[in-house]
């Protein structure tokens, strides 16, 4: 047996004092120990960017340098869906880890229902993280104060704007009761409820923004579509990177950034960066549609890609930080968005009952902590994923609430046969049986799209996603079997989903 001298057991008894005598400070000193060898999970949101307009997933223009760079360090996921086409469901698919016709988040600034408000993934991670949020989009942020119970910081909406009087900011104990009695009442443009305070509002917000400089973006500042809030994404992107550098480990942040959804307003680096001439693919415009014409619909996508790479450059600035600062050494960055935007088949933006892939097909890049080489995941992922192998990751265990699984690579193996779904029903009753709906399914190579309640017979659309990547080519006639299983399948999940709303 080795002699044990002096100095070895004074180092012994040095060590195993503070247990002998402090037990509870030993408990503690190894409970920190755990916390901090805890990884960091930041996601970067971007509202309304597509994956289909990102040079990182192969489209001709270059306007994601940034993101390409990044995804040299990270998994990249190549059929990664969003839980609907707009931000309420896109948002609450991610935070929650359910479809939309689960937690009935479905309507224009809806809620999920009252009985899922304890189940998102801010209470999944539990205490042992400090969370933080910053929904940018005032939508978002009627979901993140749902939640707020489970979230020690949260930055407001008007956080890092030129123009922030929103009104609910003066309310900090009950911030979505005075959204929505306030700033819904005043300040929505699209939808005043109110014609005197909202022609107020009208005036006061154009007379104060006139006074903002729009210098570095000659389309005018970026702003929030509903609210008076402008911005700069330089502001916007260091405010960001000065939030996740204050916040102590190990944190979970989720940072949900309005841009690039509409107006779009490139900065001057960018702007008029792409008129080189290139067309997308023709299309025929769909009956569901509302018609644009496809000359204004070319110039709208030619903004967008601009104000995408406006948002990458900034992008690329912000982890560029983050990485000499030594936070992205334990740190999961996650980049994805909520929706797409569509510039297609006689319809622009995502206000719509369509589903094709521009409007649900979104990014998703995901850097481990001393990751340093790429890895691709091509099988079909969705939003719902996001929150069991977050948990997982953080050491957590899964939810029984979850309806998603561990992504590939992280947790999880790829799978063709899985199904997954992307639900369109805002102008439904959120309590009553989903009637007029729209919801997509992939399964493997497959796409199917299922419309009710836009006309008097149900429409279905099917597509090989491997051979017609852009869903030109309905193939129900050519493979009946496969469309027979998929339609009985998606009918009877609804038939489900609606089943407590049923009389």
């Amino acid at each position: 047996m080795a002699k044990l001298n002096r100095r070895d057991f004074l180092k012994i008894a040095g060590a195993a004092a503070p247990a002998v005598l402090f037990p509870q400070a030993a408990a503690w000193a190894s409970k920190r120990a755990a916390q901090n060898s805890r990884p960091n999970i930041i996601i970067l949101l971007f509202d309304a960017m597509s994956a289909r307009n990102l040079s990182l997933y192969g489209y001709p223009r270059p306007t994601a340098p940034n993101m390409e760079r990044f995804a040299q360090r990270a998994t990249v996921y190549h059929s990664h869906y969003a839980g609907g086409n707009f931000t309420v469901p896109g948002v609450a698919s991610l935070l929650t880890g359910a479809y939309p016709w689960t937690t009935r988040a479905i309507n224009h600034s809806g809620e999920v229902k009252p009985s899922m408000a304890q189940q998102n993934i801010f209470r999944a991670l539990g205490g042992d993280y400090h969370r933080a949020a910053f929904p940018q989009s005032v939508w978002s942020s009627f979901l993140v104060y749902q939640f707020e119970d489970e979230i020690e910081t949260i930055l407001p909406s008007e956080s890092f704007s030129k123009l922030d009087y929103l009104f609910s900011e003066y309310f900090p104990k009950d911030r979505n009761m005075a959204n929505r009695a306030l700033d819904d009442f005043i300040f929505r443009k699209t939808e005043k409820a109110s014609l005197l305070f909202g022609t107020a509002q009208s005036f006061l917000s154009a007379k104060n923004s006139s006074r903002l400089s729009n210098e570095g973006y000659p389309r005018g500042l970026p702003e929030n579509t509903n609210y008076p809030l402008y911005f700069r994404l330089e502001d916007v992107l260091s405010g960001v990177g000065n939030s996740i550098a204050q916040l102590p480990a190990p944190f979970f942040a989720y940072y949900h950034l309005f841009p690039p959804h509409a107006p779009y307003r490139p900065s001057a680096k960018f702007n008029r960066n792409f008129r080189e001439g290139w067309k997308p693919t023709p299309k025929p415009e769909h009956r569901f549609s509302e018609h644009s014409p496809q000359n204004k619909l070319d110039d709208a996508r030619q903004t967008y890609d601009e104000y995408i790479a406006s948002i990458d450059f900034e992008l690329g600035k912000l982890l560029d930080s983050l990485a000499q600062q030594g936070i992205l050494d334990n740190s999961y960055v996650i980049l994805t968005a909520d929706h797409g935007e569509m510039f297609e088949r006689g319809e622009k933006a995502h206000s719509t009952p369509l589903l094709f892939d521009p409007v649900i097909h979104i990014p998703l890049l995901i850097s481990a902590p001393g990751q340093t080489q790429r890895q691709d995941v091509y099988s079909p992922t969705n939003a719902v994923d996001l929150l069991p192998t977050l948990t997982g990751l953080a050491g957590r265990p899964l939810p029984d609430w979850a309806e998603g699984q561990p992504l590939p690579l992280l947790g999880g193996a790829e799978d063709y046969q899985r199904s997954a779904f992307t639900v369109e029903a805002k102008l439904n009753n959120a309590f009553a049986p989903l009637t007029k709906i729209t919801v997509a399914m992939r399964q493997g190579m497959y796409k199917l799209i299922y419309y009710a309640g836009y006309s008097s017979e149900p429409l279905f659309e099917f597509f090989d996603m491997e051979k017609d990547n852009e869903e030109l080519n309905d193939l129900a006639a050519q493979q009946p079997a496969v469309f027979k299983q998929m339609k009985a399948e998606l009918l009877d999940r609804l038939a489900n989903a609606d089943r407590e709303y049923t009389k």
